[in-house]
């Protein structure tokens, strides 16, 4: 049987006209930064991916290549090449070039699909400087060329073909990306998901810069990914507990397994799309799991206590996947899920398989049920040091000096706060600032290293509670931005490794307690300069070896003075000022995260438990250091 039968031109509905795309991209990919360019990569596979989904497509191919331009290749059905009844144009060009218009919104072509807008491939070729489409089926291979989005070309048949299939290969415009610089790891690792999600998919990534190619797949599924995000972590049960189940027309998978850390790592999906938000479905898995721990309690009558939804996700590494044939989420960028009938229809059906699996393996139970209650038990503790905490602060509040100097600004949006180490940088912070809207809070040493630790014990380090106190948003679960003193918190830490290790240290608190601050974009890095030079009258602040070869190159070495800044305590006040405070000069990085899977990743090997990973990680990257102060 031919597998195109039934997928023509006239399967494709159009919706809406093409509007105005490059004027407002953001509008369709979220930014124009480095995450909305990666977005563009996601729209193409995402079309792949759902022709996987309807059991159309075997293997997906994507290919960055030398000229910056990135390709995604299917073996599915190819896009429709006939002509469309009523737009008297070709399924593909209707395809790349009408907003809205697609095989996913009429009936028949696709049970489940994630890209349910009909926007994101027509949106990828109107960003991009050109962009060609190559589809193989009935018989032949057709190719179009865009630029724009503007067809530059009719669809020619250029050949002859045996199998079917589609490559769309484009080139983003530098007019709309700050950067079009494709990051090959970032794409892998997106692809390295699509592949867990998709049980037996095979997914290639090809970066042509280096020569890597990388084979992506996986006979277990989201059993092999929670093996995967585990795999640096010493886990309290062996085996991973995983329910595959469809209701009706839902798809529900869910795959978890506790290790001995304290943190929980729950990714959520539907559709194959990551809904870094939650939704619907990650809540009726929550309160599912909630229930069934303190149910199992009860009925063995092995505690009073009744824990919350907290207390049973202490080192719990989880993935919830949905399959859903009409998905309704927030935006296109769909981060979260809202289909109501999800929470009821995953909270039974995981709650009574949950219930079965305790009772068929005590031991299992009894090992997620004792860390549980430990948890419970921690968090109590932390809750009183908190209460302590906060009466002391509300106590302490007028005695600000040698902690928080606040700014006179009441005006969250309007203030910030720099996080500074040592009592010299502190000073100097302090005298530099503009007392009008910028507070310091200098710190007396490191924080905790918080992924080494609970959070009873969390609670007790001066330096967090400081922190916590003069942010005033509260943490994890009862973390509330719209608290926030400061709309914008930065870390300003040495320009050396050591103040590298601080700022890593404070972003990793943030990261795992206050991580709805980073997703509203109020964490910054300050990046302070690492040298002085000075020629005759002239002065110039280096941020890095590489730009003082530079400066050297184009002012010549003679008569150069170079002075090296160990820390920002050598910096006098005005400099300071000039170079790392003033919104005039100064230079931050804004803290986003791009990928909530590899941050989690990056944070485990750097800062646990476990030394072997972490001692990979420096000798596959150790000839990358350019500057290590020993």
């Amino acid at each position: 049987m031919d597998k195109t039968e039934g997928y023509k031109a006239a399967s494709i509905t159009v919706l809406k006209n093409l509007q105005a795309i490059r004027a407002r991209p953001s509008m369709y990919i979220g930014d124009t930064s480095t995450r909305g360019l990666h977005h563009l990569v996601n729209e193409v596979v995402d079309n792949s991916i759902d022709e996987a989904l309807g059991g159309f497509c075997t293997e997906i191919k994507v290919t960055l290549h030398k000229d910056g331009s990135i390709s995604v290749t299917d073996n599915g059905r190819g896009i429709p090449v006939d002509i469309h009844p009523t737009e008297k144009k070709s399924g593909v060009e209707v395809v790349m070039t009408m907003l809205h218009a697609g095989g996913k919104f009429g009936k028949g072509v696709y049970k489940v699909s994630g890209g349910l807008h009909g926007v994101g491939v027509t949106v990828v070729n109107a960003l991009s400087l050109w962009l060609t489409v190559e589809v193989k089926r009935d018989g032949k291979t057709h190719v179009q060329k865009y630029e724009k989005g503007i067809p530059i070309t009719p669809l020619e048949v250029k050949g002859d073909a045996q199998e079917t299939g589609t490559t769309v290969t484009f080139l983003p415009d530098k007019e709309i990306f700050e950067t079009t610089e494709f990051n090959f790891d970032m794409i892998a690792k997106r692809l390295r998901e699509l592949a867990f999600l998709n049980k037996n998919l095979k997914i290639v990534a090809v970066n042509e810069n280096d020569n890597t190619e990388k084979v992506l797949q996986y006979e277990g599924g989201i059993i092999s990914f929670i093996e995967y995000l585990n795999k640096n972590k010493t886990v309290i049960h062996s085996k991973v507990i995983h329910i595959s189940k469809e209701v009706k027309t839902t798809g529900v998978e869910i795959a978890l397994q506790y290790n001995d850390g304290y943190l929980e790592s729950v990714f959520s999906f539907c559709n194959n799309v990551n809904t870094i938000e939650g939704g619907t479905h990650l809540s009726g898995f929550s309160t599912a799991l909630t229930r069934a721990v303190n149910d199992y309690i009860k009925k063995n009558k092995l505690s009073e206590i009744r824990l919350s939804g907290a207390d049973v996700k202490e080192g719990l590494t989880a993935v919830v996947s949905v399959k859903v044939p009409e998905p309704q989420f927030e935006g296109q960028t769909k981060t979260k899920l809202g289909n109501s009938e999800l929470k009821g229809l995953v909270d039974s059906m995981f709650y009574d398989f949950l219930s079965t699996f305790f009772e068929e393996n005590p031991d299992v139970a009894k090992s997620i049920v004792n860390k549980s209650m430990l948890s419970a038990e921690a968090r109590e503790a932390a809750r009183k040091a908190m209460e302590i905490t906060r009466r002391k602060s509300a106590l302490e509040s007028s005695r600000l000096p040698g902690k928080l100097a606040d700014c006179q600004e009441k005006d969250p949006a309007k203030s910030e706060i720099f996080i500074v180490e040592g009592d010299s940088a502190g000073g100097s912070s302090r005298q530099g600032r503009d007392r009008k809207n910028q507070a310091v809070l200098p710190l007396r040493g490191k924080i905790l290293n918080v992924e080494k630790a609970r959070l009873d014990r969390i609670f007790k380090n001066n330096e967090i509670t400081m922190i916590m106190s003069a942010i005033g948003t509260g943490v994890g679960e009862e973390c509330d931005p719209s608290k926030a003193r400061y709309h914008k918190i930065i870390i300003m830490s040495d320009a050396d490794v050591d103040g590298n290790h601080i700022a890593c240290l404070a972003l990793t608190f943030f990261y795992r307690y206050m991580q709805q601050l980073i997703e509203k974009g109020y964490i910054y890095l300050a990046v302070p300069p690492l040298y002085r030079v000075k020629k005759g009258k002239k002065v110039y602040y280096i941020k890095s070896d590489h730009e003082l070869e530079t400066v050297l190159k184009e002012t010549g070495k003679d008569d150069v003075m170079i002075q090296r800044f160990k820390g920002l305590g050598e910096m006098n006040p005005e400099q300071l000022w000039e170079t790392t405070m003033s919104p005039e000069t100064r230079t931050l990085k804004q803290i986003t995260i791009e990928d909530a899977i590899i941050a989690d990743e990056m944070f485990t090997i750097l800062m646990g438990d476990q030394v072997e990973p972490r001692r990979e990680f420096i000798s596959k990257y150790a000839k990358e250091v350019k500057n290590l102060d020993i």
